[in-house]
């Protein structure tokens, strides 16, 4: 199930292995981000590592909705 997100959503990073096109490096799998914009198909997402905030551009089949609550 693929989700329409807009800025300022948080999101999981999880990867799916079928798909190859606009993965994510793996040290961001399970990792929470917000989404900063959206660019063609992807997102851009702002996702915290280590002190600095990294924007990584990944296609909406390795995101998933963050639960609230």
């Amino acid at each position: 199930v693929l989700f329409d997100y807009k800025p300022g959503e948080k999101v999981v990073v999880e990867i799916d292995p079928s798909v190859h096109r606009g993965m994510p490096h793996r040290r961001y799998h399970g990792k929470i981000g917000i989404i900063t914009n959206k660019r063609g198909r992807s997102y851009v997402i702002g996702v915290t590592q280590g002190k600095a905030v990294k924007e990584i551009i990944v296609r909406p089949e390795h995101l998933k909705p963050y639960p609230e609550g």
